[in-house]
């Protein structure tokens, strides 16, 4: 269930709103004069969702290109190259 506070909380409860992003680790949505504001969540559910973006942004490239029947880099071609990189 989201987790809905007024705008006036930003304000008076500050901490409390950050303990409650941290705690429950989802965003809250913030109503100013009953209707939705904005939405404010911790820095590290922050990095979790643009990490699962452009994740999801890869893998529709991926998807692309093998409906384009181009031919990709295989797996085990794939870790050889890193490991390389890592010496």
């Amino acid at each position: 269930m989201p987790l809905i506070r007024p705008i006036s909380d930003l304000r008076n409860r500050a901490n409390e709103i950050s303990d409650l992003c941290h705690s429950e680790d989802q965003p809250i949505f913030i109503t100013k004069n009953g209707q939705g504001d904005l939405v404010v969540m911790s820095q590290a559910h922050y990095e979790h969702l643009l990490g699962l973006l452009d994740l999801y942004q890869k893998l529709g490239e991926a998807e692309a290109l093998d409906a384009a029947n181009e031919k990709g880099i295989e797996h085990h071609e794939m870790m050889r190259r890193l490991k390389s990189k890592i010496k």
